[in-house]
Formats: C-alpha cells, sequence, structure tokens
C-alpha cells in the first residue's frame, strides 16, 4: 500500500444556486457567506491529512471554496475542467419542479439503473460525464502517488464519476453530498474505494 493514494473529495460550499434552486452547471454561482463558513471548516478538517494539493472545477463556487482551503494549508490549486457539474443544455438556470424532477430521474437512471444514455434536455449524457470525472479522478491519482491531495467537485458529476468507480450505486442514492464535507476516496493502483459516504452534518 505504500503508493496508495488518498483524495479528500468534497461538493463545494454552500452558493447562490443552492439558495435558489436553480439547476445545471451555473458556473458563475458564487458562495454564500454560509458557504465560505463551510469552506473555511473544511479545512480545518483537513488540517493534519498532509494534503500536498488541492484541485477544483472551474464553477466559480468551486473556486472560492478550494481557495479557502488551499490558502489554509499553503498548498497550490489546480483548476480542472472535467471536475464541472452536469451540463442540463437548455434547462441550464430551470427553476421548475419539473426539471428538478427529470434531473433526478437522470441521475438515478445513471447511478442506480446503470442507464448512462439519459440526459436532461440536450446536455450531456452520463457516458459523457462518467468519462470525464474519472479521466479526472485517475490523471490526479496518477500524479501523486503515495501521496494525499483535495479535490473540490459538485454533487452530481462527483456522484456519477466515484460511484462508477468505486461500484457505489444505489448505496449512496438518497443521501446527496452535503456543502463542503470531505470524503475519503483511495486508489492502491488496482481498486478505487470510497469506505464512507458523507451525510449533513446535524
Amino acid at each position: 500500500m505504500i503508493n496508495q493514494v488518498r483524495l479528500w473529495c468534497l461538493r463545494h460550499g454552500e452558493s447562490e444556486n443552492i439558495v435558489t434552486g436553480a439547476s445545471g452547471a451555473l458556473p458563475s454561482a458564487s458562495l454564500t457567506p454560509r458557504g465560505r463558513h463551510q469552506a473555511a471548516r473544511a479545512a480545518d478538517a483537513l488540517h493534519n491529512e498532509a494534503i500536498t494539493h488541492v484541485y477544483s472545477s472551474t464553477a466559480q463556487r468551486a473556486r472560492e471554496t478550494a481557495d479557502v482551503i488551499a490558502a489554509r494549508l499553503g498548498v497550490e490549486l489546480t483548476i480542472l475542467p472535467a471536475l464541472a457539474e452536469v451540463s442540463i443544455g437548455s434547462s441550464e438556470g430551470a427553476t421548475d419542479p419539473a426539471t428538478r424532477t427529470r434531473t433526478a430521474a437522470v441521475l438515478h437512471a445513471w447511478i442506480v439503473g446503470q442507464d448512462l444514455s439519459q440526459r436532461v434536455a440536450d446536455g450531456e449524457n452520463g457516458h459523457q460525464v462518467t468519462a470525464r470525472v474519472t479521466s479526472a479522478l485517475t490523471t490526479m491519482a496518477a500524479a501523486h502517488p503515495g501521496g494525499t491531495i483535495a479535490l473540490v467537485g459538485h454533487v452530481a458529476s462527483l456522484t456519477t464519476g466515484i460511484s462508477a468507480l468505486c461500484g457505489l450505486g444505489e448505496k449512496v442514492w438518497g443521501t446527496p453530498l452535503p456543502p463542503a464535507v470531505p470524503f475519503l476516496v483511495t486508489w492502491d493502483g488496482n481498486t478505487w474505494r470510497c469506505p464512507t459516504w458523507p451525510r449533513a452534518p446535524h
């Protein structure tokens, strides 16, 4: 296990799109004051994990979260477009119940039903999301053999990618990633593992 890579993964902190209920990738949505506090709390939680590098998606809310963590830990931050949230195409930014229902149905099809052909509107399908996120995690792991890193992403894309790598499926359905709660994913050169899926703090 000497070359095991430890990846501390987390969703960004609470952001404007969470508060408004807007769906989609929404790259310009910023953290709320509560989200900035959550980012600081995540940095504190990771303080003793010997993290050497932080990665983030290009979205404003993820970058703001990662900036806080990288600054507090005194490590470099790299932006990876492949960690972006799932694109829902022409439905981007929608707040109506029908879009939220369709989005949930598509994620269920990907994660539980293993039907990656589904998509919301003209957005990404599950094959595209799984391919880019798993490629990003694999690339990060290869760049840090035996190391420990952190990465900040998004609820749907992280869940889809990590579920595929670790074979989680229905085990994680119904427990969406809470904002800014780090959880561990490991790669030992042969197998990806996610020992514990995070739950929202009480």
